[in-house]
């Protein structure tokens, strides 16, 4: 090759490597940035969540509830944001509709135990059990010393004529009925069937305030359960018929202590309807009503004020009933005293004098029913027809 030719090549040459690497120097080098995450378009975020219905529209599966509207389905937490679940969830059982509140009956606007028209009257507490009205005596009695309380059982339509001469008097009415007394099966389902039974005696006699149910149950221990559960019911079903419920009806010297505290829950239901609890007391046998005063219970001790048939309520209520603010109205709805072949009318008369004496003491005590005027030829020992003026003397002579 000849010298001018390789000296040319050789500018050329380095021609083209100055313009490269003026080319690469002007280059700005960058580094690589890292991915966007990607975002969803409103649209599709949409179409991601759950797709639940309006608050105020019931889901297909809720349980219409009567005071309540519609009760939700149970379902999880919510997360802070939608997601879609993994697996088909399982339905959400339907729950059972919650009870409506039985309202109370009429004439009740506070609960509680304290309503005006259940507490006692000043003076004597006496007032009569009466099986029949045969006798003008009854209702002059009535007229004469416009009683604390009065009780019929059977013959009941004269409670609305007490009621008109004396609107003041507690009446208690009791259906005649010892069949149904068996503590077999739900007792919601026998407190229904015994409301049931009798409900057209119920309505058909407004003159009665308080309506008992069971005369004289002695269910024991093992059964005491069951016969509160049957009172409750029977006071709530009765209430939907705007009637008021005497529960208990226990006989003299009955529950034991801890029989009665099994009973506190028919106490509360009792309470909250405007009910009042009836017993019995006295003694069929002695003579002396004083019988067993100052005796004991088993494991507590011995109180000059309390006895065994005699003021057997006030161990309930000082022991059960007052601690735990259930001191529910009381009617001593039968005093039972022994035949007349036993004891002579000047005997008894200082006798319930003194039970009265004692019964006006306690204040959520609103009277008792000395058993028993108009008395059919089966209690016709017991008739106490004879002695009315007397008794009516006897209430008209105490502070009132």
């Amino acid at each position: 090759m000849k010298e001018h030719n390789r000296a040319g090549f050789f500018y050329v040459l380095l021609g083209i490597m100055l313009f490269v690497l003026s080319g690469c120097g002007s280059a700005e080098i960058t580094l690589p940035t890292r991915l966007a995450l990607a975002s969803i378009p409103q649209s599709a975020a949409t179409q991601t969540t759950l797709n639940l219905p309006p608050t105020n529209t019931p889901p297909p599966n809720a349980t219409p509830l009567p005071t309540y509207g519609y009760q939700p389905v149970p379902t999880l937490d919510p997360s802070p944001t939608g997601t879609i679940p993994t697996r088909t969830p399982t339905p959400a059982p339907t729950k059972t509709p919650l009870p409506t509140r039985t309202p109370a009956p009429p004439g009740v606007a506070n609960p509680g135990p304290n309503r005006p028209h259940i507490v006692a009257q000043p003076g004597s507490r006496l007032g009569l059990h009466v099986v029949m009205n045969n006798d003008p005596g009854i209702m002059d009695f009535v007229r004469r010393s416009r009683p604390s309380v009065m009780k019929a059982v059977g013959d009941l339509g004269f409670l609305t004529e007490v009621k008109e001469v004396s609107p003041s008097t507690i009446t208690i009415g009791r259906v005649d009925d010892i069949w149904s007394q068996n503590y077999i099966g739900e007792p919601e389902e026998a407190a229904r069937d015994y409301v049931n039974k009798h409900l057209r005696t119920y309505q058909a006699n407004p003159g009665v305030d308080f309506w008992e149910g069971w005369n004289e149950p002695d269910p024991g221990l093992g059964r005491m359960a069951w016969y509160a559960r049957f009172e409750q019911e029977r006071v709530k079903l009765m209430a939907q018929h705007g009637l008021r419920s005497a529960i208990g009806g226990f006989p003299p010297g009955v529950p034991e202590m801890d029989e009665f505290e099994q009973f506190v829950p028919a106490i509360q239901t009792a309470i909250q309807y405007g009910g009042i609890l009836t017993l019995h007391e006295g003694d069929l046998s002695t003579g002396d009503m004083r019988y067993g005063y100052g005796s004991k219970l088993p494991g507590y001790p011995f109180y000059p004020d309390r006895g065994t048939l005699a003021f057997r309520y006030r161990w309930f209520y000082r022991e059960i009933l007052e601690p735990r603010g259930l001191v529910i109205p009381l009617v001593v709805s039968e005093l039972e005293f022994a035949t007349w072949d036993v004891i002579r009318q000047d005997e008894l008369l200082p006798q319930l004098a003194w039970y009265d004496s004692e019964a006006q003491k306690d204040e959520y005590m609103l009277g008792f029913n000395v058993f028993t005027a108009g008395a059919n030829a089966h209690w016709a020992e017991y008739n106490i027809n004879p002695i009315l003026s007397d008794l009516a003397n006897y209430v008209n002579s105490q502070d009132r």
